[in-house]
């Protein structure tokens, strides 16, 4: 699978809830989490490889050499707390740059897993803020859209030297020749 990148307007749009149990979806997420993993991704949205379906996969296990990838269908945040963070954030289609972002600290989520249960998850960290940043891309939202006016600015800037020096999905910063 090809990562889709910004700013193809796949990637602004609203995905389409997945049919719960649907036996296609573990293919689906099988070659995702496969394209996360080759592009060193810590999560992956289904537009993001050009599928308007809501279901993401995501392993921030970054310590960990095991592949154990979380699949999350028609996930929707039920609670957020703690402290709102700003820390930079990568993402795979929008390669080359860092964006400060700010998010909750702390989340719920409810989805559906492969088998067709519905399961809870609380995050916390790194993954909390995957599963925002993931499920912005579902309510096709990217990373200049949830930047701050003033970030999103420089962003938009950054990105725009970024891809004229070749950078690649999977960079989160590029050197300027």
């Amino acid at each position: 699978m090809d990562i889709v990148l910004a700013p193809d307007p796949i990637l602004r749009q609203v995905c389409e809830p997945c049919e719960v149990g649907d036996k296609s979806l573990k293919k689906l997420a099988k070659e995702m989490a496969k394209t996360m993993y080759k592009n060193e991704g810590v999560g992956l949205a289904a537009p993001q490889v050009g599928v308007l379906k809501r279901i993401i996969v995501v392993d921030c296990d970054i310590e960990s050499s095991k592949k154990n990838p979380v699949v999350l269908i028609n996930p929707e945040i039920v609670d957020s707390s703690g402290d709102v963070v700003i820390d930079g954030e990568g993402c795979l289609s929008c390669p080359g740059i860092t964006v400060p972002i700010a998010r909750a600290s702390e989340v719920r989520v409810r989805y559906f897993d492969l088998d067709g249960s519905e399961c809870e998850m609380e995050a916390d960290g790194l993954w909390a803020r995957c599963i925002q940043h993931e499920i912005d891309h579902l309510d096709g939202k990217t990373l200049f859209e949830s930047a701050s006016p003033l970030d999103r600015l420089q962003a938009l800037q950054d990105y725009d030297v970024a891809l004229a020096a070749g950078a690649k999905p999977g960079e989160t910063s590029v050197k300027v020749r």
